[in-house]
């Protein structure tokens, strides 16, 4: 019901528009992303998640000052009074047993979270070693990080100058030991962990003498004599971590209950501290059973998730990262929670440290300071979950039952389902991102979870963003490996959309092989031969700046260029968009004779060749250059020149570049061209002789006729071309200073004497060679050439397609279409033009049933910038396009107003012949043909705010030669479909799938003449052609080729102006030649059914697809209208007005599809719209 919904949104209309709902069935042509979006990829947003200077912790000084049994003299302790150190009582044993006990234990807590760093004790140490402790860490972690531990329970608290204490060698005394030097031994970068009292003090200290260190160095930077200008900048103590116990006048607790180094436990066993802290508040009332030394029995290991204390672990873990994510900077997350393993696990412990120590109001001190986050609501889960897993746990010591795992995860990816279903556009980003990551390694929430994160990433590129920050590449990287069917789409939607915003993660491998281009050279000077042969198509050749073959002898053909020998420079105006790219030409000096040929490249000492220069920005190839390239019919004259034959990938491939480069889109041209001008121009000016070889060692074909070519190729010397002007240039071209380079050249060995020959590089290659093989070395006699050639090819062919294609997976892809969307703006201007078609269609019926005795009523006239040549009403709005040679105007024919005037980018010497409107019923588009095949499709006509753009271009036909005698290209296009019919001056006609943007068929027309119109029937999957020869032509495209012509009618005698086949299953067929002649056929019947005679000379005719009528123009200057049954309704010879003129001579005239007028256009320029009398309309 929702689909009928989307289809039909028209229910109000009455039944009279009912019929028009098939608009919203018809398909669009063109309409696709890629045709109304520029190509090019989204600007990408800064990726910050990819940390340049990741690090790692290498070593740790663990020093710890105690002087167990011994209080420190500032410090009165309470009794009882907290004395466990990593969970030792240093009372339970010798006072040296106890400090290397708990040393040990220190270091095997860290190594839970580093096991891979050096880990080093310092046992009540004195100044010197611990000197000696930092100096060897740092030497050895050279740029790494090092971590120094400091627990000070068993000195005095630290000073306010910056000082901490240890001891002497006898232990009598306590040495103060200044933070500036352990600075100095310490280095950058470092974190410090500070366990003591007033540890705030040691925070502020460190700070101001990292201040005072920089001061100094600005210092020294401005006066040389300075003590430290001498010496080696020290390291910037920026990049240093702390994390002090307690603020600068606060103590650290002593509840008994607690470990006395209750930061260091938080810091390093989190778990067990945690548990044991909740058991100490009064909501575990609500747990019965529960006591401290149960909770010593928890069984399990911290790194097995499947265990109550692994699962624990990892919830721990997810929670404290959500908090640091959701409060912290993202800078400050990367650098703290994503840059070291180590400082990750102490920073998401500090957490914790920070929870339980303000509930005994102590608070620890960070550098970088964090904010508050011992009250976020995520702390509450935590307590949540450690509550169930308590509860279970007498049970499971107990009776042994089973440990039922905590819907932590569960709940939480709930909870981000419903951010991500009940959410709006613009809000905060989901605080469950972290856990979300953190479940990817469970393999029972991982489907759910890959799956909740495929939807948030679409959301876009923001989003990806935020996951790539909370750390999500090296998960997605690790499921990568999985074997589970069920996670590869996931997993390829999830790539697609981090792909496409970070395409730095795209590792793009080229390889450049060297035998591949020396054979496309060879390949592209055969053609270049060939093409100086092969005369221009067009009376363009005989214009200023084109090229011509001028023999000097039997042997010696030559290029000459007719206008002094000048370079031919692109020409652009501003409505072209196809570039003339035009410069290939030999300058001749006196007393030279040169040989421009792919088998004997020849040149006599003073011989010199111009050829396109990069620094010029040049075309070595002109356009009509590879023009006539492309249109070489003696493919068989093609020597297999060093083994490359004619049926090789190099010369098809030559080909195709050859076609492209005379494609009529401008950007497809444009790359083309600058493929091959970078293959031509190494072909002739860089492929220089390598080594001299006999010919018995050559394997060649014989040629396929006698030609005066030889054999081999031969370096032509060269030089840049020199300051010219284009004679064919619309602009004043800026002269260019010429750019010299002496190249040397070759005399060439007697082509007789065949004895010596040199050979190109390419034969330097063995037979039998493996793929990628780089082949030997090319050595260069001239430096100079080895630039130019760099220069040249290091011109970038680039296509911003793929990035493009990229961002449509950086786009949302999951939520509905605007199109679709019934409440969108797209949709209402649908809604609303549809309407306006229903309107049009009811309206113009009304007008046509009512009869019509006359159609002379002038409603527009206006002059044209051109001679009209073909004219297309837009079937629903009041907009006329009219075609001349090369241009296209649009018209108001309601208000009289010129809406726009552009330029078609055919070639100068082909013209407009079919134009077709596609989407008329929608977003309309522009079809034009012309005469050399080329199809090209425009959008953004008559449209005051925008300027028209070609969607797309094509060659529609090939090898069409363009002349002004022939039918050029006719069309016809089926809107129901989406196929466009094609044929014109040649002997097929071929049908493209829009669609499918390929061609589907191609159907002989068994005729020696052209096609010059076109209709064709969707319903029926009928064609009919009318050719120049006079026949008439029925094809059932449903058919195989052979048997498609299913009915060839030859009755009339000459060229036919108009074919036309009604669009209703028993339509028939209409057709009208130049001399007069109208006739009905029924397309099962091989005779016509009535024969009509008007009047003769006629030059254009059309016929009104909803009315009784057809319409003739004459060469005489004057249009008439017919009925159906061929009476005259009127002549139309003089416009409107005052001293009204007489018509021109018709050119070109059209109905149009509703109502009932009619446009003309003459060859005075003129185009004029007639309709029925103003009482009727």
């Amino acid at each position: 019901m929702e689909s009928e919904m989307l289809q039909s949104p028209l229910l109000g209309l009455g039944e009279e528009d009912e019929s028009d709902l098939t608009d919203w069935n018809l398909p669009l042509a063109f309409m696709k992303k890629r045709h109304c979006e520029k190509i090019e990829g989204s600007k990408s947003l800064a990726q910050s998640w990819r940390m340049k200077d990741r690090m790692k912790t290498v070593s740790v000084a663990l020093v710890l000052c105690l002087n167990v049994g011994v209080d420190p003299p500032d410090v009165v302790k309470t009794t009882p009074c907290a004395r466990l150190e990593c969970w030792i009582d240093p009372l339970s044993m010798g006072p040296q047993k106890a400090l290397e006990t708990i040393g040990a234990n220190l270091q095997k807590q860290y190594e839970n979270w580093q096991p891979r760093a050096r880990y080093k004790q310092s046992l009540d140490p004195t100044v010197d070693e611990v000197k000696k402790l930092c100096t060897s860490l740092r030497r050895n972690a050279k740029e790494e990080r090092v971590l120094f531990h400091y627990n000070g329970h068993g000195v005095p608290r630290p000073t306010v100058n910056g000082e901490i204490w240890v001891f002497n060698k006898n232990y009598t005394q306590y040495i103060p030991l200044s933070i500036y030097d352990l600075q100095t031994w310490m280095g950058s970068p470092s974190i410090f962990v500070y366990d003591c009292s007033n540890a705030g003090l040691i925070v502020k200290s460190f700070k101001q003498f990292a201040l005072q260190r920089e001061q100094e160095l600005e210092v020294a930077a401005i006066n040389p004599n300075h003590p430290l200008a001498q010496m080696p900048l020290p390291p910037s103590m920026k990049n240093c971590i702390q994390l002090a116990a307690c603020e600068a006048n606060e103590l650290l607790p002593m509840i008994p209950d607690l470990p006395a180094d209750l930061f260091t436990s938080c810091l390093t066993t989190p778990i067990k501290i945690a548990l044991r802290w909740f058991c100490m508040q009064k909501s575990v009332r609500l747990v019965p059973g529960v006591t401290l030394d149960l909770i010593e029995k928890i069984p399990g290991r911290l790194n097995d998730r499947r265990t109550p204390l692994g699962e624990l672990n990892w919830i721990f873990t997810a929670i404290t990262d959500t908090i640091a994510w959701n409060v912290l900077p993202r800078d400050l997350f990367q650098k703290l929670f994503r840059q070291d393993l180590l400082v990750a696990s102490l920073f998401r412990n500090f957490l914790l440290a920070e929870r339980i120590m303000r509930s005994y109001n102590c608070t620890p001190v960070s550098s970088p300071r964090l904010p508050p986050t011992y009250m976020h609501a995520m702390w509450q889960a935590w307590d949540l979950a450690v509550d169930i897993c308590l509860s279970q746990l007498p049970t499971i010591i107990e009776e042994g039952t089973a440990f039922r795992h905590s819907p932590f995860f569960a709940e939480q990816l709930t909870a981000f389902q419903v951010w991500l279903t009940m959410g709006v556009e613009n809000r905060n980003p989901p605080e469950q991102l972290p856990i979300v990551l953190q479940v990817l390694l469970s393999q029972v929430h991982r489907l759910r979870a890959l799956d909740l994160l495929g939807r948030f990433l679409d959301l876009g590129p923001w989003a990806v963003s935020l996951a790539l920050s909370v750390g999500i590449f090296p998960y997605v990287l690790k499921l990568l490996q999985s074997s589970a069917r069920e996670l590869r789409p996931l997993l390829v939607f999830i790539w697609a959309k981090i792909l496409a915003v970070d395409s730095e993660l795209v590792v793009a491998l080229s390889h450049l092989v060297v035998q591949y281009e020396s054979n496309f050279c060879t390949v592209a000077l055969q053609f270049m031969e060939e093409e100086k042969n092969y005369p221009l198509p067009s009376p363009a050749a005989t214009e200023g700046g084109s090229l011509t073959p001028v023999r000097d002898g039997p042997c010696t053909p030559r290029l000459r260029s007719v206008s002094s020998y000048g370079n031919i420079r692109a020409v652009t105006t501003a409505r072209n968009l196809n570039k003339s790219l035009q410069n290939l030409s030999l300058n001749e000096e006196p007393g030279s004779s040169v040989a421009f040929s792919p088998g004997n490249l020849s040149t006599s000492s003073s011989a010199s060749s111009t050829l396109g220069s990069p620094e010029n920005e040049e075309y070595i190839l002109s356009f009509e250059t590879i023009d006539k390239m492309r249109r070489v019919s003696s493919y068989s004259s093609l020597n297999s020149l060093i083994g490359v034959s004619f049926n090789s990938v190099y010369t098809q491939i030559w080909r195709v570049l050859l076609h492209l480069a005379a494609d009529p889109y401008p950007d497809v041209s444009d790359l083309a061209m600058k493929v091959l001008n970078s293959i031509a121009y190494k072909a002739t000016v860089n492929a220089r002789p390598q080594r001299i070889l006999d010919t018995s060692s050559l394997t060649q074909s014989a040629p396929a006729s006698p030609t005066n070519k030889g054999m081999h190729i031969h370096q032509v010397g060269g030089s840049p071309p020199t300051t010219s002007t284009s004679s064919s240039s619309l602009t004043n071209d800026v002269t260019k200073q010429p750019v010299s380079r002496d190249i040397t050249s070759v005399r060439p060995a007697n082509v007789g004497n065949m004895g010596v020959q040199y050979t190109p590089h390419s034969h330097q290659f063995p037979r039998t060679r493996k793929m990628f093989d780089k082949g030997p070395e090319q050595t260069t006699d001239d430096a100079d050439d080895t630039v130019g050639h760099k220069s040249f090819i290091s011109a970038s062919v680039q296509t911003g397609f793929c990035d493009w294609s990229a961002k449509y997976f950086a786009q949302p892809v999951m939520k509905i279409p605007e199109e679709h969307d019934l409440e969108s703006q797209i949709r209402k201007e649908r809604e609303w033009r549809f309407l306006r078609n229903a309107r049009v269609r009811k309206q113009a019926q009304k007008i046509i049933q009512k009869g019509i005795s006359r159609l002379d009523d002038q409603i527009f006239l206006n002059r044209n910038p051109g001679v009209p040549s073909v004219v297309k009403f837009h079937p629903f709005t009041p907009c006329i396009a009219v075609a001349d040679k090369d241009s296209i105007c649009f018209w108001d024919w309601e208000k009289g107003e010129k809406l726009d005037y552009f330029h078609n980018g055919n070639p100068r010497y082909t013209r407009i012949t079919a134009m077709e409107y596609l989407n008329g019923q929608d977003c309309s588009l522009l079809l034009t043909a012309t005469d050399d095949g080329a199809i090209r499709v425009w959008k953004n006509f008559a449209d005051l705010e925008k300027n028209p753009e070609m969607v797309t271009a094509w060659q529609g036909l090939s090898d069409m030669l363009p002349t002004t005698r022939g039918a050029g290209m006719v069309v016809d296009w089926e809107q129901e479909t989406g196929l466009l019919m094609t044929s014109g001056d040649v002997r097929i006609i071929r049908i493209w799938d829009t669609d499918r943007e390929m061609k589907v068929q191609d159907i002989p027309t068994g005729a020696d003449s052209c096609v010059t119109s076109l209709s064709c029937d969707s319903h029926r999957s009928l064609i009919v052609a009318g050719l120049g020869d006079g026949s008439i032509r029925v094809f059932d495209r449903r058919m195989a080729l052979s048997e498609c012509r299913v009915m060839t009618y030859r009755e009339h005698t000459a060229w036919v102006v108009k074919a036309y086949l009604q669009k209703h299953p028993e339509g028939n067929i209409m057709s009208v030649s130049v001399n007069g002649d109208v006739r009905f056929f029924d397309p099962r019947m091989p005779e016509s059914m009535k024969v009509l005679q008007i009047v003769k000379g006629l030059t254009a005719l059309d016929i009104h697809p909803q009315a009784n009528l057809f319409a003739c123009g004459s060469m005489n200057q004057f249009t008439a209208i017919y009925n159906g049954n061929g009476e005259l309704i009127n002549n139309i010879k003089y416009y409107d007005g005052f001293m009204g003129q007489r018509v021109g001579a018709i050119s070109c005239l059209a109905f149009h599809p509703h109502w009932p007028h009619l446009a003309v256009g003459s060859n005075d320029y003129y185009i004029s719209v007639y309709s029925v009398e103003k009482r009727i309309r």
